[in-house]
């Protein structure tokens, strides 16, 4: 997508979005000046600035924006006021991500992710998640921030984002997470649960887990067996989100800052025009391989 149609798209949104909200806010006594920057061209520079492939918000801003893009955007402001008009599109970034996500196919793939606010040795005098951040654990070790819960469909399409402290169990956001579902829900072992299983299984929804080593091995159907194996998928789109478009770093200065560095880089992602997503094909082909009739 070009920079001028994800203006377009955003400018669109906005302008719905404002006609919904204005009514709905009290009105000012002591109405102050106008951003020179309108909404939509904020949201569509911190969105475009995880398609470009800058890893620094402040190197993109100051050598990209107002070198190369200052006839897009005519009415640029510096860096710093920049920073402060991020700060009020928190709102309206949320209610767009929720326009782009996808349709439940009957297919879904759920995983959380680490986001580390600062190194682990700094965790003792980090103060600007101070209340907010916590220690957690993964397969890869203690860190000190939030988890991002995901769930997507078999095309790549987010279905729904969960943003937790560090130490929340993963199968905490679950059963908000999965409201609108049905069908197949694939996870790792973190998400095993009876309870839970029972719980989503009234509703529809059928949760899919690896097994511990500890535990007996159960019968499963070989369809389930090789949707399970394509829970790389998710992982892929984790990978994705923060090396590509970078919604995890240590230099956020104010927690509004880091939501709209997240919130950016999700929608940057629906917006990718190949996302990773199960081929039906190959999938197929190796279940006729097996010897046994599988339904898809």
């Amino acid at each position: 997508m070009s920079l001028l149609e994800l203006f377009c798209e955003v400018d669109d949104f906005c302008q719905r979005f404002e006609g919904w909200l204005s009514p709905q806010q009290l009105e000012r006594t002591k109405p102050g000046p106008k951003p020179r920057l309108s909404n939509s061209e904020v949201m569509t520079i911190v969105i475009h600035f995880h398609q470009a492939g800058y890893r620094s918000f402040k190197h993109y801003y100051k050598n990209h924006v107002c070198v190369h893009l200052a006839t897009e955007f005519p009415k640029l402001v510096s860096y710093n006021r920049f920073v402060e008009l991020m700060s009020g599109i928190v709102l309206q970034l949320c209610a767009y991500l929720q326009t782009r996500f996808g349709d439940c196919t009957g297919i879904a793939f759920i995983d959380s992710t680490s986001l580390a606010v600062c190194h682990n040795r700094r965790i003792n005098r980090h103060k600007v998640f101070a209340g907010l951040a916590e220690r957690g654990c993964t397969s890869m070790g203690w860190f000190f921030g939030f988890k991002l819960h995901l769930i997507v469909n078999d095309k790549g399409e987010l279905l729904g984002v969960h943003l937790t402290p560090g130490n929340t169990d993963d199968r905490k956001p679950l059963a908000v997470l999965a409201k609108n579902l049905f069908g197949k829900l694939f996870g790792d072992r973190g998400y095993i649960s009876q309870a839970l299983f029972e719980s989503l299984f009234q509703r529809g929804l059928e949760l899919i887990t690896t097994i511990r080593s500890n535990m007996k091995n159960s019968l499963m159907k070989l369809e389930d067996k090789l949707l399970l194996r394509k829970r790389f998928i998710i992982e892929t789109i984790n990978d994705q989100l923060k090396n590509v478009s970078q919604i995890e770093h240590s230099r956020h200065r104010k927690p509004a800052n880091f939501a709209v560095n997240l919130l950016a880089g999700l929608i940057a992602y629906t917006h990718q025009p190949k996302k990773p997503s199960i081929n039906w094909t190959n999938l197929e082909d190796l279940a006729l391989d097996s010897g046994f009739p599988v339904m898809f």
